[in-house]
């Protein structure tokens, strides 16, 4: 990770300080606000199981035991998708599920998984869109957006229709972090209420995209993990910019989060405020394990868990090194 580390230290050094709107706040959450979160990672990790995007109409599952509050909830899938598998810069998989619990409607998309996901990661050039004026976006995380839009967006207002007292929820985990702000953006741009999850999300576009987002009603919440290397990613000198708030978990791997582990910063680059490094963007030695534990193993469903875990942190370190 020393290579990280120096692009880091890079960053601070030849960034445009005039995009850095500085960073505020420092607040903890309250017990209510860590409860959903807890169960939009849920959410998101169950993105990660194969059996969660083949087909529709059935229950959403976990076959590591890892979203035991989504086992728990009566749910359906509206659909499940898997798009592009042969396309690697446009790979996307997730579903839109009802759940008639926690009255939600659930647009989930899967983190980083394949070989595809890894080169949508890298795609790193960022191009025009039609969310907002003058906003670009990364383009693997557009194009893949745009493979799934159609079919999303369809979905969604058929869950509307059928449930109009439903809150509509965005969540994913990594590339599905960053696919979840997209998404969340374009529902909100047909005229939907829509309140974004992310866990571990690279920065996904421009700072005219991240400041629209950021002021769209519906809530946002960007969640980092202690030294996570992806949300560090793509750097900042390519003109990219994070969605805001941030909530920050300040609990190392492996331990139990406590609202007050968790701490909320405003801002756009998250890596300088009050003239201190702030939140996970205070970190020089980021490490690609604080990416796969947010509350949990949030990419560990599979039956080939292991297997793909491992492919994981060995095909981010080659994401880190191309960055």
């Amino acid at each position: 990770m020393v290579f990280l580390s120096s692009l880091v230290l890079l960053a601070l050094v030849v960034a445009d300080r005039s995009i850095a709107a500085p960073l505020s706040g420092n607040k903890s959450i309250d017990a209510n606000l860590l409860a959903t979160l807890n169960l939009m990672e849920q959410y998101a990790a169950a993105s990660y199981c194969a059996n969660n995007h083949d087909s529709a109409g059935d229950k959403l599952s976990c076959v590591s035991g890892n979203c035991p509050l989504v086992q728990a909830a009566t749910t359906t899938t509206v659909v499940e998708f898997e798009f592009a598998k042969n396309d690697p810069k446009s790979e996307a998989s997730g579903y839109v599920a009802v759940d008639d619990t926690n009255k939600l409607i659930i647009v989930s998309f899967r983190g980083s998984h394949s070989q595809e996901d890894w080169a949508t990661d890298l795609d790193i050039e960022a191009i025009p869109t039609d969310l907002c004026k003058n906003c670009t976006i990364h383009e693997g995380f557009w194009n893949s957006w745009l493979k799934s839009r159609t079919v999303v967006t369809a979905a969604v207002k058929k869950a509307v229709q059928e449930h109009s007292d439903y809150k509509i929820v965005t969540t994913g985990h990594s590339l599905g972090g960053a696919l979840s702000a997209v998404a969340a953006t374009s529902l909100r741009n047909v005229g939907l209420n829509v309140a974004m999850y992310s866990f571990g999300a690279p920065r996904i576009g421009s700072l005219e995209v991240s400041q629209y987002i950021s002021n769209q009603p519906g809530g946002n919440y960007r969640v980092t993990h202690w030294n996570d290397a992806v949300p560090q990613l793509p750097p900042v000198w390519f003109d990219y910019a994070h969605v805001s708030p941030e909530y920050y978990i300040n609990k190392p791997n492996n331990e139990q989060v406590k609202a007050s582990d968790i701490h909320v910063y405003t801002g756009f680059q998250n890596w300088w405020g009050d003239m201190i490094f702030d939140g996970n963007g205070g970190w020089v030695s980021p490490d690609i394990s604080a990416h796969l534990w947010y509350f949990n193993k949030i990419a560990q469903c599979g039956s080939d868990t292991d297997k793909r875990n491992a492919g994981i942190v060995n095909s981010r370190a080659e994401v880190v090194s191309t960055f």
